[in-house]
C-alpha cells in the first residue's frame, strides 16, 4: 500500500485549491509569506508558526487559508 503524502495540499498551487485565487504560488509559500508579514519578517517565528501545518489535515489548512489569506 502506498504511503499517503500528508503535506500534498501544501505543495499544490493556490489556484488549484482555492477558486478565489489566481496565484501560482504553492499553498506552503503563500502561508510562509503571510506569516513573514505578520511576524515582521522574523524567520524563526515564521518557522514556528508554520510547523503545525505539517500535521494539519487538508480541511484545517483550507479553513485557515480561507479565513486569513482570502481577500
Amino acid at each position: 500500500m502506498a504511503e499517503e503524502i500528508k503535506t500534498a495540499l501544501l505543495d499544490r498551487h493556490m489556484k488549484e485549491v482555492f477558486d478565489w485565487s489566481d496565484s501560482d504560488l504553492p499553498v506552503r509559500d503563500a502561508l510562509w509569506d503571510y506569516f513573514m508579514e505578520k511576524n515582521g519578517r522574523d524567520t524563526i517565528k515564521t518557522e514556528e508558526d508554520m510547523l503545525p501545518f505539517l500535521d494539519y489535515s487538508d480541511d484545517q489548512i483550507e479553513s485557515f487559508v480561507n479565513e486569513n489569506l482570502k481577500k
